[in-house]
């Protein structure tokens, strides 16, 4: 799991501290959104699991797409920077960071 998707944009968020990544997957039939921020993964549709090693994001899950945010985070206000990135479109960025 050390080069999960998932540990991969965690990493991301811990390189870019001011950033909040929304991930929107599907698993089988059920849907989720995955809040990222500095370096921990929190679902906000489900349960997040107490140990951190246990991914949110399972290599079977489809990324719907990627919103990058402005933290602090308000759910009722939200700051994006970018909205609706493809999982191409983030792997680029995650590059870019070398992580």
């Amino acid at each position: 799991m050390n080069n999960s998707l998932e540990k991969r944009l965690e990493q991301y968020t811990l390189k870019r501290p001011q950033e909040i990544l929304l991930v929107n997957i599907q698993i089988l039939e059920e849907k989720d959104q995955i809040l990222i921020f500095k370096g921990f993964s929190s679902s906000l549709m489900g349960a997040t699991a107490a140990d951190a090693d246990v991914p949110l994001i399972p290599e079977t899950a489809e990324i719907i797409s990627i919103d990058r945010l402005l933290s602090p985070y308000n759910p009722n206000n939200p700051r994006y920077i970018q909205a609706g990135l493809s999982l191409a479109q983030m792997e680029e960025l995650l590059t870019q960071l070398s992580v």
